[in-house]
């Protein structure tokens, strides 16, 4: 197959998007515009997306994926009040580095969701993708637990579940939704270096 025929089955994906997909794409890509810029309107919006996906890949057979919005929806109530609270009386959150025990932490943490998933849906679902289907998810639930401390890693973990996704959703049949992820890698991108100038700047 060559990419001239990729690409009309990507338009052609695309032309058949279904209306919930549409909004679920526009309200993922705008939460993520807000986390970008430290805005807390990155949870309520983002909930929006959530919520919608978490049916949306229920419908396709993506279970992991699914349970990472929901998971996504109850991180997003507890993100949403420690950006909220106040430190020291009027200092919030604050971006920082991950130091190298918050790295191993991290990690493992990583490949003990992997592991988990890929067990649940390799012998208890139907799924025809278990393990990216299971490394998605687990990038997924590591990165939003990092973007609710301000930890600028979180970005890192962002960065390889989009580019994982890209070719699972188009796989799935969710070609807008293949497409939304192309967008998030990028504003991925823009994020890990629009947070490094807010931390810089927080130095001086």
């Amino acid at each position: 197959m060559n990419l001239l025929t990729i690409f009309q089955q990507f338009t052609t994906e695309i032309q058949h998007t279904s209306p919930l997909e549409f909004i679920g794409v526009v309200f993922g890509i705008s939460s993520v515009l807000f986390s970008r810029k430290e805005n807390i309107l990155v949870y309520p919006v983002g909930m929006v997306s959530t919520c919608i996906y978490i049916y949306l890949y229920i419908k396709h057979g993506l279970y992991a994926d699914a349970s990472v919005n929901f998971y996504y929806t109850v991180m997003s109530i507890i993100g949403w009040v420690m950006w909220s609270r106040k430190r020291n009386g009027n200092e919030k959150l604050l971006i920082s580095f991950s130091s190298t025990g918050e790295w191993v932490q991290s990690i493992i943490f990583f490949i003990a969701c992997w592991g988990i998933l890929f067990f649940v849906l390799k012998n208890f679902t139907d799924s025809t993708v278990p393990q990216a289907d299971a490394f998605t998810s687990a990038a997924a639930f590591t990165g939003m637990l990092l973007m609710n401390k301000k930890k600028m890693e979180n970005w890192i973990w962002w960065i390889v579940t989009n580019i994982a996704s890209i070719p699972l959703n188009y796989y799935k049949g969710l070609a807008f939704t293949s497409f939304q992820y192309i967008v998030l890698l990028i504003l991925a991108i823009s994020g890990w270096m629009q947070w490094q100038q807010r931390y810089r700047k927080a130095l001086l």
